[in-house]
C-alpha cells in the first residue's frame, strides 16, 4: 500500500534537485487543511472547495482585507430608479481559461446557480423580479424594494460564493455537481493530475486578465500571479506536514495544528501568522430532519451541560491567546455581538438538570449518529468533546470516525441513520462569515430549503428579513440582540466558542495576502 510518506517523496519529484532553482521557485506547494472532496464550490458550503474554486473562478466583485467591497469581474454598476435597478457592467476583454469571451448571461446564470445554495443570494433573488442580459457586458437586476447588499452579496467571501461560470455549466441543476472546472480566474484546474486525497494541481491561466487598477489586497485588486503552478499536497498526519514544510519539501500548510506552533516557531525558516483576524467560530449542527434533534426540547436539553471552555481548550490548547469564550451568534468584537440570551451558555454548567431535561423531552433512547473527520484535527476535538458530553446526559451515541471528503457526502443526505443519515456534528465557520445575519449560513430557520440540517424557525426568518431592510445602525444592533435571542431558544446551532488559527509557510515565500484565507496570488517565492 502506498504511504503518506511516498505520496509526499513522489509530489516532491516534480521539483526534484535536477531542476534548476529558477524552475523550482515557479512551483508553489500548499498543504490545505483537506482534501478537497467535492470539487464544485457552490454544491457544498465546505472552505477547501471554496479556496480550490477561488484559484479557477472570479466573481463581479471582491472583498478587501478591510471587509469593503470592490469592482473585480465589474467595471462598475449604476442605481437607478429609487434603488430598485442595478446595471453591472463587465469589464472589457475577459475570457475563459479556453479562450472563449466572458459574457453577460453566462454570469446571469452563474448568479441563478448560486444563489439556489446560498442564504445571502436566496435574500438577493427574493427580492429582485428580474435578472437579465440585455447585451453582452450588462447584467441587470429589476428589484421588488432596494437592496443597497446586492454587490456585497456577490462579493462575499463566505462559501459559497458567487463564482462565475461559463453558461452551459452554470446551467447546471444547483443540488447536482457540475463535471467541468472552466474559469476566468488566475489558474486553471489540471485534472489529468488530480490524485484524489493525495494531490492537486493548478496552473497559471494565460487568458486571466487582472484589473488594471487597484491594490491587491486580500481578494480584491489586481491578482497577479508569479507563480506557474501551484501543487496541493494533501497530507492528513499532521506529523508529516511539519516534517514537510520544516524540510522545505512543502511551502505553506494552511492549518498546522495548535499543538505544533511551537515546534514551528521556533524553525528560522519558517513563519507562522494569523491569516484571519475574526477566527473561526466552533459550531455544533443539529439534522432537525430526522429524530430525534427534530424535537426542539430535546435540543434544548444539551445546552445546561454544555461548556465552550471544554471545547475551545481541547480544538486550540490552553495558550489563552488562541481562544475565547462567551461567543454567541456573532463573533466577539464585531458590531453585532452582545450578551442577549447567553445565560444559556455562560450560566454555571449543570449535568443534572440537562438529563432531566432531556428525559422530560421524551427521548426514548434513539441512536443519534456523530460524524467526526478525522484529517481536520479542530473537527476531529469537537467531535471528541461533543461524544462524551452527549454520552454524559445520556443520549445513546454512535461515534462514526472518517475523512472530511467523505463527510460531506454523508451531510447530503437527510436520511434517517438506519439507512445511512446522521443526527448531529461539529464544524467551524470563519468570523468574517458571521459578521451579520446576511452572511450567517447557519443563522437561518427556512427548512428543507436551507443549509445542511434544515432548521425551521420562521421567527428568525422574520427578524433577518427585518434585519436586512433596517434603516440605520442602531436597529440593526436591537434586531441583531433579537436574532440571538432567538437562536438560542429554536437552536438552528449552538455556538462552541472562537479559535484563531495559525497558518505557516517557508520565509522564502513573501507577500502572502491576509484577510481570510489562502489564495495564490500577489505571492511571491525566492
Amino acid at each position: 500500500m502506498t504511504t503518506r510518506r511516498s505520496l509526499l517523496a513522489a509530489a516532491g519529484a516534480v521539483a526534484a534537485p535536477s531542476l534548476s532553482q529558477a524552475q523550482n521557485s515557479r512551483v508553489l506547494r500548499f498543504v490545505p487543511q483537506a482534501d478537497v472532496g467535492v470539487l464544485d464550490p457552490i454544491w457544498t458550503g465546505a472552505y477547501v472547495s471554496r479556496n480550490h474554486g477561488g484559484l479557477i473562478f472570479d466573481t463581479l466583485y471582491a472583498l478587501d482585507s478591510r471587509f469593503q467591497i470592490q469592482p473585480q469581474m465589474a467595471e462598475g454598476h449604476s442605481i437607478e430608479n429609487d434603488g430598485r435597478q442595478w446595471s453591472i457592467r463587465l469589464r472589457e476583454g475577459l475570457r475563459w481559461q479556453d479562450g472563449e469571451a466572458v459574457l453577460a448571461r453566462d454570469a446571469v446564470a452563474s448568479i441563478r446557480r448560486w444563489a439556489a445554495r446560498d442564504s445571502f443570494g436566496d435574500s438577493l433573488i427574493a427580492a429582485t423580479d428580474e435578472l437579465s442580459a440585455p447585451d453582452d457586458r450588462t447584467i441587470r437586476f429589476r428589484l421588488k424594494r432596494p437592496f443597497p447588499l446586492l454587490s456585497y452579496a456577490l462579493g462575499k467571501p463566505g462559501s459559497p460564493q458567487a463564482f462565475i461560470m461559463p453558461e452551459r455549466i452554470a446551467s447546471t441543476d444547483p443540488y447536482r455537481q457540475i463535471t467541468e472546472l472552466v474559469g476566468s480566474g488566475p489558474f486553471r484546474f489540471n485534472a489529468a493530475e488530480r490524485v484524489p486525497g493525495a494531490r492537486l494541481v493548478y496552473e497559471r491561466n494565460q487568458h486571466y486578465r487582472p484589473r488594471e487598477n487597484g491594490t491587491p489586497d486580500f481578494l480584491a485588486g489586481p491578482k497577479i500571479v508569479h507563480v506557474d503552478r501551484v501543487e496541493w499536497q494533501v497530507l492528513p498526519d499532521a506529523s508529516t506536514a511539519a516534517a514537510a514544510l520544516q524540510r522545505g519539501e512543502v511551502d505553506w500548510w494552511e492549518a498546522p495544528g495548535f499543538d505544533l506552533l511551537p515546534l514551528l516557531e521556533r524553525n528560522r525558516h519558517i513563519r507562522v501568522s494569523v491569516l484571519d483576524p475574526t477566527g473561526s467560530i466552533l459550531v455544533l449542527r443539529f439534522n432537525q430532519a430526522q429524530a430525534p434533534f427534530n424535537n426542539p426540547a430535546i435540543r434544548r436539553a444539551v445546552l445546561p451541560a454544555l461548556s465552550q471552555a471544554d471545547y475551545v481548550l481541547a480544538a486550540s490548547g490552553e495558550n489563552p491567546d488562541y481562544w475565547r469564550t462567551g461567543v454567541g451568534v456573532f463573533p466577539p468584537g464585531t458590531p453585532l455581538a452582545s450578551d442577549a440570551g447567553l445565560e444559556a451558555l455562560t450560566a454555571p454548567r449543570d449535568l443534572d438538570q440537562a438529563k432531566r431535561a432531556l428525559e422530560q423531552a421524551g427521548y426514548r433512547g434513539e441512536r443519534v449518529v456523530v460524524l467526526v473527520p478525522t484529517d481536520l484535527p479542530v473537527l476531529k476535538a469537537e467531535g471528541e468533546v461533543g461524544a462524551d458530553l452527549f454520552r454524559r446526559i445520556g443520549f445513546n451515541v454512535d461515534f462514526q470516525a472518517q475523512d472530511w471528503g467523505t463527510t460531506q457526502q454523508r451531510l447530503a443526505k437527510r436520511d434517517p441513520v438506519d439507512q445511512g443519515g446522521w443526527s448531529y456534528f461539529h464544524t467551524t465557520w470563519a468570523g468574517a462569515d458571521q459578521l451579520n445575519p446576511g452572511l450567517h449560513q447557519y443563522l437561518r430557520g427556512n427548512g428543507a430549503t436551507g443549509r445542511t440540517g434544515w432548521p425551521e424557525s420562521p421567527r428568525i426568518e422574520e427578524l433577518r428579513s427585518a434585519w436586512l431592510e433596517a434603516p440605520d445602525e442602531a436597529a440593526q444592533q436591537r434586531l441583531g440582540a433579537e436574532l440571538q435571542r432567538q437562536a438560542l431558544h429554536d437552536l438552528p446551532y449552538i455556538p462552541l466558542g472562537q479559535v484563531l488559527p495559525r497558518t505557516a509557510h517557508r520565509r522564502n515565500v513573501t507577500d502572502i495576502l491576509a484577510g481570510g484565507y489562502p489564495v495564490f496570488w500577489n505571492l511571491k517565492k525566492a
